[in-house]
């Protein structure tokens, strides 16, 4: 197996979500990486439920 077999295997649920689940995916990618770039440890569960929230609206 190539590893762009592999990574288009995990990518394919993603690309196929409807638009809304895009969104809140690409939100918490964001939230995630800028938190891993601060090193910040606090808890992520209410930015996360916040993002979820707006998207349902």
């Amino acid at each position: 197996m190539h590893p762009e077999d592999s990574t288009a295997d995990v990518q394919e649920p993603i690309d196929k979500a409807p638009a809304e689940v895009r969104q809140i995916i690409e939100q918490v990618w964001k939230l995630e990486k800028s938190r891993l770039d601060k090193k910040s440890n606090s808890h992520i569960n209410d930015d996360i439920l916040r993002i979820v929230k707006e998207a349902v609206r």
